[in-house]
């Protein structure tokens, strides 16, 4: 068994800055449970109770449409060097997109991407950490940048024309509301 914990400690703080994948879960009421590999410069531990979670363009957006209707979300990242740990956060998730006035305060937290499509406030409910002694050993060799190349060349005109072909729905057919909450025309 597990231990757990109201907040995350400095051990813990420490661990998660230096982790390059961590893994976001989410579901509704009913349909398709999401889980998603995450790796980059994209989050931020904010304080021991709340972190923020940039979420970059991809071809779905299940997490942006699970939150609308419940806002569980569980952030989880394995050692896999070192020690072994397996670290939860069990979380309340709320986005923030472009046109929320607290868009700008943390968006600044991260580096500069056209494909900057959310950011997820997550305030962390229970922390658990587990042994993890299962967990393989796995090398870092580097990030991708093939996301990063693709953004640049659609551009924002071109990230905005994507979010309206392929993020405004669910895999379940859930509204994202992408269109209305980034400001962009349906229209467009």
């Amino acid at each position: 068994m597990g231990q757990t914990n109201k907040s995350l400690s400095d051990k813990q703080i420490s661990f998660i800055e230096q982790q390059k994948i961590y893994f976001v879960g989410t579901a509704a009421d009913s349909g398709t449970v999401n889980i998603s590999p995450k790796g980059g410069d994209s989050l931020r531990v904010i304080n021991n109770k709340t972190l923020a979670w940039l979420n970059l363009t991809g071809s779905g957006n299940e997490s942006a449409a699970h939150v609308l209707k419940d806002t569980r979300m569980t952030v989880m990242w394995c050692a896999f060097e070192g020690s072994p740990l397996i670290l939860r956060t069990y979380c309340q998730a709320r986005a923030l997109h472009r046109n929320d006035p607290e868009w700008e305060i943390y968006v600044s937290l991260f580096p500069e991407s056209v494909a900057s499509r959310q950011i997820f406030l997550l305030d962390i409910d229970m922390v658990q950490a587990s042994c993890g002694m299962s967990v393989p050993f796995f090398s870092y060799e580097g990030d991708r940048d093939e996301l990063a190349k693709w953004s640049e060349r659609q551009g924002t005109e071109g990230i905005q024309k994507y979010w309206l072909k392929k993020n405004q729905v669910s895999l379940d057919g859930f509204e994202t509301d992408i269109a209305a909450k980034a400001g962009i025309s349906i229209d467009e």
